[in-house]
């Protein structure tokens, strides 16, 4: 990635090959070199942009805005604006203009932020230097592109745990595992329907598996580089949903070995409307682009079918003016992310995450829901019911009267979300408990004290205080 943005910069900024190698080691002042700087934080910000929603002041790009009094536990829906996403916007506004499509200050400038944030992006997701990485608008439009690019005849293979973005896009046909009762379980499991599926369809079919990082239910980690191993033994590739993975742990598709990666910005710091589909180049410039229109051409003929030369690259894939905004916060996002001590969040989370399950399972009428064992590794996802009342209500109840937001439903995972229910009523030994789950999740802004209000809700609600 770093050399297409070091081009990039050549190209836009006319700056010698001398400053070009400063630039790649970080020594070249990008406010010289390409218009002003477009890393690191402003001074002239303007004040009142948000407030940290965990009171440690403005100066970590981590820090998350929020509302005084609001306590979100939200993050799995939409995760709220890092400050790095909100300086990194505010910074660039004055200088908004088009990408790809002026010689002007304002849009060389808007070319290279673009171009900046889709290097920080791949960086991120540790991408291979064949990749491509595709600005979307969220996970559900990047696995839609991707159906769409699949080459013909490629059968898809899933499993019934997958979010409705990772069922849905696929063609009639796909095959769809059974939700495993464990990580082995589901690497078995892809193993057998692979070689049954190689077999019935011959050597040279493609083949494409696609399963979730970590589920948006449960919070529950899948064993993706285990899974991509057994992929690849039989000739498929593996495209990983990790909306709900990457805010919380490292995804990197080398190391992983996986072939594509969909993101969301909104679920990553970045509510911008934007997401990305990384991965294969090979079957990405096979298809025909995901939106005909300007930008994904190289040139349009004058005939009655106007014969259409696509260009190649990301850009085939992301006709129309595109999301400056959206792609520069997940940039800046990202490169925050990658600056951090990721072991030290994770370890703040679990904790986290730990005082949240062992409130909730000293709650008698509190019941959790779970694919794997108790003790499977997770991400800060927690989903459960309250035995005898509805699973709307006590989010209602708990946004009113404690300030809390949660999330209440089937979390678009439904047929994921209805087996856990059932198999959480026989675990419990139970015929009370409701149709639909409340989930709790957690993220950067997360305190111990709003652990500590949830539950306290909850007991007062059911009657345990």
């Amino acid at each position: 990635m770093r050399s297409t943005t070091l081009a990039t910069c050549r190209t836009l900024s006319g700056a010698t090959s001398a400053g070009s190698t400063d630039l790649t080691a970080g020594g070249v002042d990008t406010a010289a070199t390409c218009g002003g700087t477009l890393t690191g934080r402003p001074d002239d910000v303007a004040d009142g942009a948000g407030v940290p929603a965990d009171g440690e002041g403005d100066g970590d790009p981590l820090d998350v805005l929020g509302v005084p009094g609001q306590i979100n536990l939200d993050y799995a829906a939409t995760a709220p604006c890092a400050r790095a996403a909100a300086d990194a916007v505010a910074r660039l506004l004055p200088w908004y203009g088009s990408v790809h499509r002026g010689a002007g200050a304002l849009s060389r400038r808007s070319t290279l932020a673009y171009e900046r944030a889709r290097q920080d992006v791949g960086d991120f997701l540790g991408v291979r230097a064949d990749d491509h990485v595709v600005f979307t608008r969220n996970t559900t439009d990047s696995l839609n592109l991707l159906a769409r690019a699949l080459p013909p005849g490629t059968r898809v293979v899933t499993f019934d745990g997958e979010h409705h973005a990772n069922l849905l896009p696929w063609a009639a046909g796909a095959v769809r595992l059974p939700v495993p009762d464990s990580p082995g379980g589901a690497v078995r499991a892809l193993d057998t329907a692979l070689r049954q599926l190689r077999r019935d369809a011959g050597g040279t079919t493609p083949i494409l598996v696609a399963v979730t990082g970590a589920s948006n239910v449960t919070g529950e980690i899948w064993p993706v580089a285990e899974l991509a191993t057994v992929a690849h033994h039989h000739g498929a590739r593996l495209a990983l949903d990790a909306a709900q993975l990457a805010p919380h742990a490292e995804v990197d598709l080398g190391a992983l070995d996986v072939d594509y990666v969909a993101i969301s910005g909104h679920k990553l710091y970045a509510p911008f409307g934007i997401g990305v589909l990384a991965g294969r180049a090979d079957w990405l410039d096979a298809a025909p682009p995901y939106l005909a229109g300007g930008g994904a051409t190289l040139a349009v003929g004058d005939g009655p079918h106007h014969d259409v030369r696509w260009a190649d690259g990301p850009a085939r894939h992301e006709a129309g003016t595109p999301n400056l905004f959206g792609a520069v916060a997940l940039g800046a996002v990202c490169a925050a992310l990658a600056r951090a001590d990721r072991a030290a969040l994770h370890a703040r989370e679990q904790t986290l995450l730990a005082r949240l399950r062992d409130g909730l399972a000293d709650l008698a009428d509190v019941v959790e829901l779970r694919t794997f064992a108790a003790d499977a590794p997770r991400v800060g996802i927690v989903s459960f019911v309250v035995a005898g009342r509805d699973s709307t209500e006590v989010a209602t109840a708990l946004a009113e009267g404690w300030q809390i937001g949660v999330r209440d439903g089937l979390f678009c995972a439904h047929p994921l979300a209805r087996r856990l229910l059932g198999e959480a009523a026989a675990r419990a030994g139970r015929d009370d408990l409701p149709p639909t789950a409340v989930r709790a999740s957690i993220g950067l802004g997360t305190t111990p004290q709003h652990v500590d209000r949830l539950l306290t809700a909850l007991a007062t609600l059911t009657g345990a205080r």
